[in-house]
């Protein structure tokens, strides 16, 4: 964890841009661009540097996740899978929540992510 915290903040420490965590209002803040993988894509979106929220239910902020795993790990329903995020600038792979339909709300993945990309709709 602290190997991944240390990517984040040197990212921050290159580009001078500071990442904030998923809003947890983006369904008021954001619009639906796009679908991927049966779930919405909120923008904006422009491909690479910016590629907007994956999902609703599970909502993950693509600009903001690092790729580290975590929430793929610890899912005891195995709805994230890895998506291919070519020219990103903080990671080319990244969790896409795939199944959210199957999300049983046990925050694990939201708790344990380590830049706060994922919100949960309960």
């Amino acid at each position: 964890m602290k190997q991944q915290i240390l990517i984040f903040t040197s990212f921050q420490l290159l580009t001078g841009e500071k990442r904030l965590p998923i809003d947890p209002d983006f369904q008021k803040n954001r619009k639906v661009v796009d679908k991927h993988n049966d779930h919405d894509v909120w923008g904006p979106v422009e491909p690479p540097k910016k590629l907007g929220i994956h999902g609703t239910k599970v909502a993950v902020d693509w600009d903001v996740c690092t790729g580290d795993g975590v929430c793929i790990d610890v899912c005891p329903v195995a709805l994230f899978e890895w998506a291919d995020a070519k020219g990103h600038p903080i990671s080319e792979k990244k969790s896409d929540p795939a199944r959210e339909s199957e999300c049983i709300q046990c925050l694990a993945c939201e708790t344990s992510c380590p830049t706060q990309a994922i919100k949960i709709a309960t």
